[in-house]
C-alpha cells in the first residue's frame, strides 16, 4: 500500500489533491485542523502545524499505520492582506507561523518516515519570485520565506535522495479567493492610512484574481510531481500576465506606477 501525507486537506486544494490521490490507487493521511469521517482510503489527522507537540501526535498515529510514506504534500496555509504598518503583530506571527514554521515543523516530524525517492511538494505562490505589491506584503514575504526554506531543503534532502519541489501557483478557484475578497473589504473598511488607496487597490486585485484555475489543475500537478522519477524543482501555475510583466519593468518604474495608481488625489 502506498501512503501520502497532505497537509490543509480539507481546504479546497488539500481536498481535490486527496482525491486524486486516492482515485490513483494512494492511501492519504488527510492532516488538517478539523477533520472529517473517515472514508475509504483517506485516513483523518487532526493537527495544528504550528505546534510541535500537536504535530508530534500527528506522527505517532501516522506511524501506527506505516513507516513509509510517499510523499509529504503541503496545502496548510493561511491568505493575510494588510498594511505593514498598521496590522498587529499578532497577526504578523500568525502568517508565518502556518505558512512557514508549519512547512518546518511537519517536514522534520515525518522525515522519519520518508525514504530515498521519496517526495516533499511545497505550495507556495506566484508571488513568491516576485516583488509584492502593496498590502499584500506579509502573504508574500511568507510565500517568498517558505520558497528559500524549499530550497534550501531541496540542497540538504538531495543528498539523502529525497525530492523537494515546490509549486507556484496563481489564482487558484478555492475558499481562499473568497478569504481574499474579505480580507480586502476588512482592510478597506479598517485602514486609516489608505482610504482610497485600498479601494482602487481592490479594484486590481479583482481583475488579477478574475482569471484563474480550477483546484483540479493544481492537484493534478501535484500528482504529476509524485510520479515523477526526476521532477523538478519548480512548478508554475496559472501565471499572471500582468505581474510578471510588472515585475520586468526597473524598479524604480515600478514605485511610480503604483504610486500613480494607488495614491490619493
Amino acid at each position: 500500500m502506498k501512503y501520502v501525507l497532505v497537509t490543509g486537506a480539507y481546504g479546497g486544494m488539500g481536498r481535490k489533491a486527496t482525491k486524486e490521490f486516492v482515485d490513483n490507487g494512494y492511501t492519504v493521511f488527510a492532516l488538517d485542523r478539523k477533520v472529517e469521517e473517515k472514508t475509504e482510503n483517506v485516513i483523518p489527522v487532526i493537527a495544528d502545524v504550528t505546534s510541535e507537540i500537536s504535530v508530534k501526535t500527528a506522527f505517532e498515529t501516522v506511524k501506527s499505520f506505516t513507516d513509509n510514506l510517499s510523499a509529504i504534500v503541503h496545502f496548510a496555509g493561511v491568505y493575510t492582506l494588510d498594511s505593514l504598518v498598521e496590522m498587529s503583530g499578532e497577526d504578523f506571527d500568525k502568517a508565518f507561523k502556518i505558512n512557514l514554521y508549519g512547512a518546518f515543523n511537519i517536514n522534520k516530524a515525518f522525515l522519519p518516515l520518508l525514504k530515498p525517492s521519496s517526495k516533499i511538494i511545497i505550495t507556495t505562490s506566484e508571488l513568491a519570485s516576485l516583488d509584492p505589491l502593496p498590502f499584500t506584503g506579509i502573504y508574500a514575504i511568507t510565500k517568498s520565506a517558505l520558497d528559500g526554506y524549499s530550497y534550501a531543503l531541496k540542497m540538504e534532502l538531495q543528498l539523502l535522495d529525497i525530492h523537494v519541489s515546490v509549486i507556484r501557483a496563481g489564482a487558484v478557484a478555492t475558499g481562499m479567493l473568497g478569504a481574499s475578497t474579505t480580507a480586502l473589504d476588512r482592510f478597506c473598511l479598517k485602514t486609516e492610512l489608505y482610504k482610497v488607496n485600498a479601494k482602487r487597490f481592490k479594484n486590481i486585485v479583482e481583475k488579477v484574481e478574475a482569471k484563474c484555475v480550477p483546484p483540479e489543475k493544481v492537484a493534478k500537478k501535484a500528482f504529476k510531481i509524485l510520479n515523477a522519477k526526476k521532477p523538478k524543482f519548480v512548478y508554475t501555475l496559472n501565471r499572471n500576465k500582468l505581474l510578471l510583466l510588472l515585475n520586468a519593468l526597473p524598479k524604480w518604474l515600478r514605485f511610480k506606477i503604483i504610486k500613480g495608481i494607488l495614491k490619493n488625489k
